[in-house]
């Protein structure tokens, strides 16, 4: 079953297997970003001016995962690859103070996954503009980004392309579990690194 898609960040061309359009649903601001050199993923981004000691507290959200229209995965895996990258991420934010209240004084961190190793360019064209160059046919990347909760501004943004877990998208193709459990690891730990690094607690 497809879910809502939400036309900001990818349109009919990918099929959203998270409900609520994680990193989605925002205008995206014109802003500069300055790129960390030293970053432990293949690109970071911080914006120009962002000041994180403004928060103190972070909303719990699933991660976004998306696959071209033409290879989705079946719907058993895709239950079970949301729950093995919820847990992972979830049990990284232990130090953290999780509430699903937001205010000016909480930052939502936003993780998605992004497959287009299926993909072709007609499928990418309609996509955000500003995730084009990272979610360009041919690739999969991980995707993290921090706003600010209210705004809806995008602080922060880092994507890694290091890991490649095999998904069931063609006929005859079985998930690769180790794989996908290893990378959910992977960039739960980035992903922490990340908010340690850019998130003053």
């Amino acid at each position: 079953m497809v879910e809502d898609v939400c036309p900001k960040v990818l349109r009919a061309g990918l099929v959203p297997i998270l409900a609520g359009c994680v990193f989605a649903c925002t205008t995206v601001e014109a802003r500069s970003f300055t790129v960390k050199k030293d970053a432990q993923v293949g690109s970071a981004q911080i914006a120009t001016g962002a000041d994180f000691t403004r928060y103190d507290s972070l909303p719990p959200e699933d991660a976004g995962i998306y696959f071209p229209e033409s290879a989705p995965a079946p719907g058993e895996d895709m239950r079970r690859i949301r729950q093995l990258f919820r847990d992972a991420f979830l049990s990284g934010l232990s130090g953290y103070s999780v509430t699903d209240q937001r205010g000016p004084g909480t930052m939502a961190v936003q993780p998605t996954l992004i497959d287009m190793r299926a993909a072709n360019a007609a499928e990418v064209i309609e996509m955000r503009s500003d995730l084009r160059d990272l979610a360009r046919p041919g690739a999969l990347v991980f995707l993290m980004e921090l706003q600010d909760s209210q705004t809806g501004d995008v602080l922060a943004r880092a994507a890694d392309s290091a890991q490649a877990p095999a998904f069931a998208t063609t006929a005859g193709m079985a998930t690769d579990w180790p794989s996908v459990e290893q990378s959910a690891r992977r960039w739960a730990r980035l992903f922490r690194e990340f908010l340690d690094n850019n998130l003053e607690r």
